[in-house]
C-alpha cells in the first residue's frame, strides 16, 4: 500500500525499559542497529500495526507494554534508488511513519526474537535515550532523531542529563534549541 505521492505507511516504536533506556534490535546478518518498525496493512490503524510488528519483530504482547504517547504527524524518509525493489521504482519513494514511544511493562526475559518465521532481528541491547546514530542507516536517521525529539517531552526530563540535549551525532551534542531550530526549518 503506497500513497499518492509514493510513501508507504509505517509505524516506529521506542521502547523503554523502567530505566528509561531504548530498544535497539540488530538487523538479522548486519551490522546495523535500529528501532522495531514496520508496514501497515490495508485496514489496520497505526495502534493495530505497532503491535502487530511487536509481537513479530520483539515478541512483547499488548499486556508487556503502556503505550506513553505517539508523534502528531507522519515523519518521512526517502530511501535511495539502490535499496528500492526493481518492481517498486517507478511509485515508490519512500517511508512515511507514525511513532509511538511505549514502556515496557514487563521484563527483558519477556522479549523473544524469534516469535516471526522471518525475524527482523538476531540480537538487542538497552541504550541510553539519546544515543549516537551513527550505527542507524543513513536514510532513517533524521527520522529517529525527529521521533526522539518530539517524544522526549513525555519523559519528563526523567532522562538523565540528556533532557538538556535534542540528540547526539558522532561526538558532538546537539542542543535542544539547535535542534528545534533545524526541525523548523525542514518545514
Amino acid at each position: 500500500m503506497i500513497d499518492r505521492n509514493g510513501y508507504r505507511p509505517n509505524v516506529g516504536i521506542i521502547l523503554l525499559n523502567s530505566k528509561n533506556e531504548v530498544f535497539w534490535g540488530k538487523r538479522v546478518k548486519q551490522d546495523s542497529w535500529q528501532f522495531p518498525q514496520g508496514g501497515i496493512k490495508s485496514g489496520e490503524t497505526p495502534t493495530q500495526a505497532m503491535y502487530r510488528e511487536l509481537t513479530e519483530e520483539v515478541g512483547l504482547q499488548p499486556y508487556h507494554v503502556e503505550i506513553l504517547g505517539r508523534t502528531r504527524e507522519w515523519l518521512r524518509y526517502d530511501v535511495p534508488e539502490c535499496w528500492i525493489r526493481r518492481e517498486w521504482r517507478r511509485s515508490y519513494k519512500g517511508q512515511k511513519q507514525i511513532w509511538f514511544l511505549l514502556r515496557l511493562l514487563g521484563r527483558d526475559t519477556d522479549v523473544s526474537l524469534r516469535k516471526s518465521p522471518h525475524p527482523e532481528f538476531d540480537a538487542w541491547r538497552w541504550n541510553r535515550y539519546w544515543v549516537e546514530l551513527d550505527s542507524v542507516v543513513e536514510f532513517k536517521r533524521q527520522v529517529y532523531r525527529q521521533a526522539l525529539i518530539e517524544l522526549s517531552h513525555l519523559l519528563n526530563c526523567d532522562i538523565g542529563q540528556g533532557c538538556d540535549y535534542g540528540y547526539v551525532e558522532g561526538d558532538q551534542i546537539i542542543s535542544k534549541t539547535a535542534a528545534a531550530s533545524v526541525k523548523r526549518q525542514k518545514k
